[in-house]
């Protein structure tokens, strides 16, 4: 029973610890259910801290491969995006957290950054615009005589999974690029893409997109001998995660001239620092990880981690559940639990 002097008991929200800030009206959602808290910023102890108390985590940010060590009231994990990599999933698994992500919700974001990084390197509109304003007209003019279209090029997509279908059919219907691609099962790729292996596209390919998901298998995937089969005149663009690219390897190929250039959205080490080898890199187009970023992107992904938050916080399972084996762990915890039992690690 409530004390009359105090009023009735006010109820205690779950706390929900985002690791960046969300759209406004993804908090707007969450708020009525929750405790929000962001993050300062995302360094490994300060995630660890805010863990302490979380039943919910919103992720944009890598979390330390030891953070469940560190939430003993966690009951779900949501990514603010595509890529798992930023969450340790096996260790989720294992203790019955749920873990969601939101296939789809960036993959326009992304395919349009192909694309303006494409015609960035082959039309190189910035560099005319430079020259035109710098040295004038004539200087500038006879520069385009040299410059590649995209229309009936052929563009290579390493990882065909939703971001390399869309881009896919982007090259095939808006430009009548040939369009090679490869993934590890090559399903799925909708009569737009033919399949080839890795060689074969990064020989054939005037442009090479790498667009699959870093795991052991694709870690230093595309390294020196991969790279020495592009055409000169070929380009290549990362919008997937840096540590798929060998830095070095790429470094070098763009600095002796044997690629014509490279875009790089993603980087092994993040925040990229002022004194990488890739800053000095002739026809290099940088950006820092804001392919998937868009005022649209970022309002979908917002509401769609809030929402999948929301039925976590109720006790559901997440729409994009990408670890349904914890849902039977917690079953068989939850069991363990109420005989007595002492729970498992």
């Amino acid at each position: 029973m409530s004390d009359p002097s105090t009023g009735p008991a006010r109820e205690i929200l779950p706390l929900v610890v985002m690791t960046n800030p969300i759209h406004p009206e993804a908090e707007a959602l969450l708020r009525p259910r929750a405790r929000l808290i962001t993050a300062p910023d995302t360094r490994a102890e300060t995630l660890r801290a805010l863990a302490a108390e979380a039943t919910g985590l919103i992720v944009r940010a890598q979390l330390p491969d030891d953070i469940l060590d560190h939430a003993p009231h966690l009951r779900g994990i949501v990514r603010h995006g595509v890529g798992l990599d930023f969450v340790p999933i096996p260790a989720a698994t294992a203790r019955g957290i749920p873990v969601a992500n939101l296939p789809g919700s960036n993959t326009q974001a992304v395919a349009e950054h192909v694309f303006a990084a494409l015609f960035h390197l082959r039309r190189k509109l910035a560099s005319l615009d430079a020259i035109l304003r710098d040295r004038g007209w004539i200087a500038a003019k006879p520069l385009a005589s040299d410059l590649d279209e995209v229309g009936g090029s052929t563009l290579g997509i390493l990882g065909t999974g939703e971001i390399g279908r869309r881009v896919a059919g982007i090259a095939k219907a808006g430009f009548g690029m040939r369009v090679l691609g490869h993934s590890r099962s090559n399903r799925n790729l909708d009569g737009l893409i033919e399949p080839v292996d890795r060689e074969t596209l990064f020989s054939e390919s005037d442009a090479v997109v790498v667009a699959c998901p870093l795991n052991d298998a694709t870690r230093g995937l595309v390294d020196a001998r991969l790279i020495r089969r592009m055409r000169g005149r070929a380009v290549l663009i990362n919008v997937a995660r840096g540590p798929i690219v060998e830095a070095a390897a790429l470094a070098e190929a763009l600095m002796a001239g044997r690629i014509a250039g490279a875009a790089l959205d993603v980087f092994e080490i993040q925040p990229l620092p002022g004194d990488h080898p890739l800053l000095a890199c002739p026809n290099l187009l940088l950006t820092p990880h804001v392919a998937g970023t868009s005022a649209t992107s970022l309002r979908v992904m917002g509401r769609g981690a809030a929402e999948e938050m929301l039925r976590i916080l109720a006790g559901a399972p997440p729409r994009n559940l990408v670890n349904p084996e914890a849902l039977a762990n917690l079953s068989r915890r939850t069991g363990r639990a109420e005989r007595g039992e002492p729970a498992v690690r």
